[in-house]
């Protein structure tokens, strides 16, 4: 997989910008993890889902990578419900 699959038309100017930014991350592995759930879910987020989405891509690569892996553990503010889902989403797709 290179690049999002999903189209922008339809979303709001800010999903436009999460859905961008999930897939600009920096680093290859954050843009697979984020842009494939931000594909499959930006359309369905709440205001405040959104909100911690935005909080999330405030942390930077290293930290949330290491944060997903299970090798550290973000604080409070920035880890919440969203981010359980995040590092549950299946980010293969079976064309490997």
């Amino acid at each position: 997989m290179t690049g999002t699959t999903r189209s922008s038309g339809g979303l709001d100017d800010r999903r436009k910008r999460l859905l961008f930014r999930c897939w600009h991350r920096g680093t290859r592995e954050m843009d697979l993890i984020l842009g494939r759930f931000a594909d499959a879910e930006i359309g369905n987020l709440s205001e405040g889902e959104l909100s911690e989405l935005e909080r999330l891509l405030e942390v930077n690569d290293p930290d949330l990578y290491a944060a997903i892996t299970g090798d550290k553990v973000l604080s409070a503010d920035v880890a919440g419900s969203l981010f359980a889902r995040i590092k549950a989403f299946p980010i293969a797709d079976g064309n490997a």
